[in-house]
């Protein structure tokens, strides 16, 4: 059980530099009673945590130090029919990352990821205005075949109500046919795309065709004391379901802003947004606050759309304890990027070029902007780009220089 790249502090934007910045890997490996590992993990991992100091509200941001090893009193390889295999990871005083998962007659997942952080740890959380033991977790898009390992280069970022956390470069396998990773692997999606390869045995999710990104529309929720929600964002439904034939595919369904009704409600804790269409009935969008940081967030969504083509063609999912979209009240909301929202493991939001504000809406019009991360990369790294090859000029510049220079002390005035 070896351990990742040294905690540290450092600016929330350069963690995120695409991959630029990152702790290192390490392996972790699970075993049973006989020795026999039954989990293995190489990652290395960043956390993004917000927590309150005596100053008002703050981040943090740390990698997995290089103490983090498996806590083999919690981690467990699991029983049939009984409890699911985990992998608990304890580092600094208290701190606990668990990977949950599961598993199907094809495929397992990390169901659930949890983290339990320690306030009263100073040398992460310095200031920090309370000295509890706090919980979050969270479903993950972490998923591959039986007997092959789950392999992602990109970053995968976990979002977990205030905490943030970035796999990076990761390999991981539970219900292990030998104590070693399997030569075959399943993908990200944030790798892709892939080169054709023979199809494994069915069933196995074939993605439909890959429709236009969504068209962008503004959306308005107001109540007796006027505006309490402004979107402008365009929305792209990812839905896996079983086919009339039990073949299990992935459907991408873009909102037709034309084609859809858009109202909601205004609530001193809650504000939603409901779109309805002929093929779906409800997609509830709910945005709540937390008067401990300020800030609002996209708290829940619910779907209840048909699929004609499904077994069951009434399709439904539902997740109230997402952290997406977070802005402090009275500010907005803005990302060009795409982003993803994970509902649950067979649902997933694309939103393509959101700007919103919940709660304090002022005349209709949206706040100052808080931008999102992934907007924050993109612009560093051309600016770190053109910092590299401004000093490449300027070293040639120099080098040039002093050649003139020697060359005209060659010459003596007679």
């Amino acid at each position: 059980m070896a351990a990742l790249g040294g905690a540290r502090r450092r600016p929330l934007f350069l963690l995120l530099l695409a991959g630029l910045l990152h702790g290192t890997a390490a392996t972790f490996v699970v075993t049973d009673g006989n020795g026999t590992a039954c989990i293995m993990a190489n990652f290395s991992a960043a956390f993004v945590t917000s927590y309150d100091t005596r100053n008002g509200p703050t981040n943090v941001t740390f990698d997995l130090p290089p103490d983090a090893a498996v806590l083999n009193s919690s981690s467990s390889c699991g029983k049939e029919n009984a409890s699911a295999p985990s992998l608990v990871i304890a580092f600094g005083r208290g701190h606990r990352l668990t990977l949950n998962f599961t598993r199907n007659a094809t495929r397992y997942s990390v169901q659930l990821m949890g983290f339990i952080y320690n306030l009263s740890d100073t040398q992460i959380f310095p200031n920090a205005s309370s000295k509890e033991i706090k919980t979050v977790e969270s479903a993950t898009d972490i998923r591959a075949d039986i007997n092959k390992k789950y392999r992602c280069v990109s970053n995968n970022q976990i979002h977990m109500h205030n905490v943030t956390v970035t796999l990076h470069d990761a390999t991981i396998q539970a219900y292990l046919a030998s104590s070693s990773f399997s030569k075959e692997e399943t993908r990200c999606e944030q790798d892709g795309p892939f080169p054709t390869t023979a199809p494994p045995p069915p069933p196995r999710p074939s993605p439909s065709p890959t429709p236009e990104s969504p068209s962008v529309h503004k959306y308005n929720v107001s109540g007796t004391n006027g505006t309490c929600l402004l979107a402008s964002m365009g929305l792209q439904l990812n839905v896996t379901y079983s086919k009339r034939d039990n073949t299990t595919v992935s459907g991408l369904f873009s909102i037709d802003p034309s084609n859809t009704s858009a109202t909601g409600s205004c609530g001193p804790q809650l504000v939603t947004l409901d779109l309805r269409s002929s093929r779906i009935h409800s997609l509830l969008f709910q945005f709540g606050m937390d008067p401990n940081t300020s800030q609002f967030f996209l708290q829940g969504i619910q779907l209840n759309m048909t699929v004609p083509d499904a077994r069951d063609p009434t399709f439904q999912a539902d997740n109230s304890s997402l952290r997406a979209l977070q802005a402090t009240i009275g500010n907005s909301y803005k990302c060009n990027a795409e982003e993803r929202v994970e509902v649950t493991e067979a649902f997933s939001v694309n939103i393509f070029k959101v700007w919103v504000q919940a709660f304090q809406v002022q005349g209709d019009k949206f706040g100052s902007v808080e931008e999102c991360q992934l907007d924050e990369n993109s612009m560093l790294i051309p600016i770190a780009v053109g910092g590299a090859l401004a000093g490449l000029v300027l070293i040639v510049l120099i080098a040039y220089l002093i050649g003139r220079k020697r060359s005209h002390a060659g010459y003596q005035t007679i």
